[in-house]
Formats: C-alpha cells, structure tokens, sequence
C-alpha cells in the first residue's frame, strides 16, 4: 500500500493534533504496543513531529459502548464488524466506514484456537471433547466480548455440521459446552488470567493471536496449543472515529496510523504477533502456519452478524435461553 496519508499530510501543512487514542478489544496490547512504537518513528521521520498513541483495551462490545457513551476516540480497532456499526449508529463515525480502508477496513484476521494444560491431560482434540462431563471450559462472555462470540459461532458451527444441521442438537451442543463453563470474564486477557495464572479450567477458548503471549508471557510455561478441526475467520475491523479526531485536529494523523496497518512494516508487526496478515506475499510466506484449522465466516456460520445477535446474542435471545437454563 502506498504511502497515501503520509504524504497528504505533508501537503496539508502542519497539523495540530500530536496524540492519539486507539480504543481496541482486550487481547492486543502488546502489538498495539509495538504498532505504536513503529508508527511514531515513521511519523517522526516523515512529519518531524512527535506523536504519542494512547491504547485503551477491554471487551470488544464494552469499547463500543464506551465510546458511544463519550470515550474520545481517534480510532477504534475492533474484532468484530458489529461494534463499528454500533458507533456508526450512534453517528460519530459514518456508516459507510468499510469503504475507508482495503478489505472492508480490517487490515488483519484471526480464529478461535484451543489451549491446555502440559501434555493435554484431558485428552482434549476438537469441540465435541468440551462438551464432555467434567471438561472445564474457559471462554469470556459472548455478551461483553467478540472473543467470546467467534468461541461460540464456532461449536455452533461445528455442532451443525457434526449433527445433519440439525438446530436442537447444536443448541443442546452450546447448552452443554456453556454449562462446563465456571466463569464468564469481560474480555479475552480476563479469561487467560483465569486460565494461565489463576489455574482455572482444563482448557482455554482464545484467538490464535493470544495463544503465543500466553506460552511466553502471561504464566503459561507447560501450556500448549490445540487446533481444532474447524473454526471461525475472526476479522479486526478498523475506524476513524471522525467526531473525536475531528474534535481533536487529528483527522489527517489517525487515517495515517491506521494506513500504518496495511504497511509492509505494520503487516510484518501483525504476523510478528501471530495474526494473520491480509498481504498476499506474507500469506504465501507463511502457509504452513495458517493452513488450519478450516475456516467459516460468519456470514457462513450463521447468515452474517445481524442475524448472529438477532438469534443468539441479544437480550432474550439463545445465549441468554441457554444460560438460564
């Protein structure tokens, strides 16, 4: 991608804002960290100015409503198209904000992986093994956290297929799966605190992005990785939020940052943190890394987000039926 807003900038003359804040969902941190690193040198070198990027993280649904409810973000970096919309709906960013960036905004992928104790003493291969009688399951809250709605999609999916698409055996699936669960966190680094640190459960539903920060950084020395056979394409949607960076002069600066994504450089930091890059040279590269597990979209899984809360996920909907039960 070429350097568009770099330039543009230049043209533009100086600019006013120097600092930015980038709202995202809970389990980016550390790239964001490194994200920011690279952007604010790049940003020196072309500009000779200074910038500082804020982060702020939490459950992807819990930032949306954060920044509808007056959270002054430049730019939201989410895991789910949904919240996006839900800002656009409040009318502090345009509904049309896909079109503002290649690949329908989202600069990067992910899936939803498994992780276990040292040396899988559950046994623990697919979904149909967390449905199993004394399998404890940690997964962050489908309401407050996409992590915990791609987790979901997912044995959904797989309970469908595995069952003739029959929808009260994949509903039983979910009923059962949700019922090994003992505690619902916000947001994905609550649920690999609970998992990693405090020791909770036998297995941990996370995206593929998380499992290389919990082996090295986050108490997870024994802890290993599990592919399931089939999952979901978790995609990380990016906006300008153009009320705040209006607001702030930051207009020109944060399309740059998120530009900054699409970069060689930025898609190189991507991978370096075990998401999946949208850059076709990169994804040739890198294979053999993400030829699994199978991947459905959401569209796929369950006819696109909508209806994903419309059945399952809004007030009174399967979920809450499931867990009330």
């Amino acid at each position: 991608m070429r350097l568009s807003s770099f330039l543009l900038a230049l043209l533009a003359g100086p600019l006013v804002g120097t600092e930015l804040l980038n709202v995202s969902y809970d389990v980016t941190r550390e790239y964001y960290r490194e994200i920011n690193t690279a952007f604010s040198a790049q940003w020196q070198k072309d500009q000779g100015v200074a910038v500082t990027v804020n982060q702020s993280h939490g459950g992807s649904s819990k930032q949306a409503r954060s920044v509808i409810d007056g959270l002054q973000a430049d730019v939201v970096t989410m895991n789910q198209a949904s919240d996006i919309d839900r800002i656009a709906a409040a009318k502090i960013l345009p509904r049309n904000w896909r079109e503002r960036f290649p690949n329908q905004a989202s600069p990067t992928t992910s899936t939803i992986i498994f992780v276990v104790r040292a040396g899988n003493p559950k046994g623990i291969q697919d979904w149909s093994d967390l449905v199993k009688p004394g399998i404890s399951v940690i997964v962050p809250n489908p309401k407050t956290s996409g992590n915990g709605r791609y987790s979901y999609l997912a044995a959904w999916t797989f309970a469908l297929r595995a069952n003739g698409n029959d929808q009260a055996k994949a509903r039983d699936f979910v009923r059962k799966l949700f019922a090994n669960v003992p505690v619902f966190d916000t947001g994905g680094r609550g649920a690999t605190t609970t998992f990693a640190q405090r020791g909770i459960g036998d297995v941990l539903l996370t995206f593929e992005s998380e499992v290389g920060l919990i082996t090295k950084d986050v108490g997870g020395a024994g802890l290993q990785a599990v592919i399931p056979s089939l999952s979901i394409k978790a995609e990380n949607p990016v906006a300008v939020v153009d009320k705040y960076a209006t607001k702030h002069g930051n207009e020109a600066l944060a399309k740059a940052y998120l530009d900054f994504l699409y970069f060689p450089a930025g898609q190189e930091i991507a991978l370096k943190h075990h998401l999946r890059p949208i850059d076709p040279a990169l994804l040739e590269r890198e294979k053999a890394r993400f030829e699994r597990p199978q991947l459905v979209t959401a569209e796929e899984a369950v006819g696109g987000w909508d209806k994903a809360f419309t059945v399952h996920f809004n007030d009174g909907a399967l979920f809450d039926q499931i867990i009330t039960k």
